[in-house]
């Protein structure tokens, strides 16, 4: 098959942990790479941020995958929340490519709404079914933003919603994901596949804590909690801070042996990131400044090393349609603490490979990571059921889940 796979405003080659990367970079870039080991033929098409990156047939993925960075708006950095008026732009530059290589798609495979809006003017001048993930729902977020500012917008909710009655099918993370969609934007339920997505398990796998150790610079004694993701008010970065001022006030013998550690996030010291700039000052406020270590980007090759230091990986969010770093995270033998919402209630088995934790809930955080950090053989029985847990979701299983719905998309 030919397949054309749309990541608008993020590129699957990007170092995660930006304001814009996170797990969709990893989906796209995971899917793309094992569709096109099996002989099909895969093109990524995403905005060129940078003017010093070749547009054309980028390599990366691999034997049979390429990906083409499309001149839409400014080639620099820019927020997803304005790219929707570049969007005739970004269709147009992919329509180019289709006529200078004569290339005709077998498939759109649209991922985030931005996405499946070009695919819908794709579609109209050449016929090809349309496949759409969503990643996030911008309703779902809208039910816990902050305030007026983390809301998302009236258009994004209305693209969404029309998207999910035009597109041949939809593929939701997980059953609850999919009953989201049923229920705030009266998805058709026959349209929507349930596939989880996957994790690398050649590159996420146990390795030494020694080992680990050298390769992050971490000190062999300190305990840490790890947190890898955007710096981004939907985290709940903060009920994690508010966490571990509890944790070291019940337990001060922890100071000075205890790493709470970020990984992602753009650390710019003269031009902060708005909520980069409000855990900084939370931090200091709450007491545990000497405690909390920002390491910003890191690459996805060296995650596993940060995964394999960590006594215990927090995923403190508001709001999470799947959570792939859940998923890393027990491929490595970590243990996960994570809020019991959107897909971390599928992915974390409470009491088996972590524990679930009420959301907005410091207090329950707190207890379960205290416990984590008072009992060894609890976090090693915890982090080897994580290891074979995480077997099920090889990206191998996905794509035969991916190809299958393929066959069955209607012909155009």
């Amino acid at each position: 098959m030919n397949i054309a796979m749309i990541s608008v405003h993020t590129c699957p080659l990007e170092a995660l942990g930006g304001k814009e990367t996170g797990g969709m970079n990893v989906y796209v870039r995971e899917l793309s790479r094992e569709l096109a080991a099996r002989g099909h033929s895969v093109d990524v098409f995403t905005r060129s941020a940078s003017s010093h990156v070749p547009h054309k047939d980028v390599g990366g993925l691999g034997p049979g995958a390429r990906v083409f960075h499309i001149p839409a708006g400014p080639e620099e950095p820019y927020s997803k929340h304005r790219l929707f008026n570049y969007l005739p732009e970004f269709t147009h530059g992919i329509q180019s490519v289709m006529e200078n290589e004569n290339i005709h798609y077998d498939v759109y495979h649209a991922h985030y709404w931005l996405s499946g809006w070009v695919a819908r003017a794709l579609q109209e001048c050449q016929p090809a079914p349309v496949v759409q993930m969503f990643h996030t729902l911008g309703a779902m977020k809208n039910q816990v933003a902050r305030g007026v500012t983390d809301r998302e917008t009236d258009r994004r909710i209305e693209v969404e919603r029309e998207i999910m009655q035009f597109a041949d099918r939809i593929v939701a993370s997980t059953p609850r994901d999919k009953q989201q969609m049923i229920d705030l934007y009266d998805a058709p339920a026959d349209r929507i596949a349930v596939i989880s997505p996957g994790v690398d398990l050649s590159l996420f796998h146990p390795i030494p804590a020694e080992q680990a150790q050298q390769a992050v610079d971490a000190p062999k004694d300190d305990h840490t909690v790890l947190f890898v993701g955007r710096i981004d008010p939907v985290k709940g970065i903060d009920i994690w801070f508010k966490a571990m001022a509890r944790v070291v006030e019940e337990n001060p013998t922890l100071r000075g042996h205890l790493c709470v550690c970020l990984v992602g996030g753009d650390i710019d010291e003269e031009e902060p990131d708005e909520e980069l700039a409000r855990l900084q000052a939370l931090k200091d406020e709450l007491g545990i400044d000497d405690l909390v270590t920002f390491l910003g980007r890191r690459s996805q090759e060296a995650l596993p090393y940060y995964y394999a230091t960590a006594d215990v990986v927090v995923m403190p969010s508001l709001y999470e349609s799947f959570g792939m770093v859940a998923l890393e995270a027990m491929a490595c033998g970590a243990p996960v603490v994570a809020s019991d919402v959107g897909g971390l209630s599928y992915i974390v088995r409470d009491g088996e490979t972590g524990y679930l934790v009420p959301e907005r809930d410091p207090d329950a955080l707190a207890d379960c990571l205290g416990k984590l950090l008072r009992e060894p053989a609890l976090r090693a029985r915890l982090g080897k059921r994580g290891i074979e847990v995480a077997r099920e979701y090889a990206w191998e299983r996905v794509a035969d889940r991916i190809e299958t719905l393929y066959a069955e998309l209607p012909q155009k």
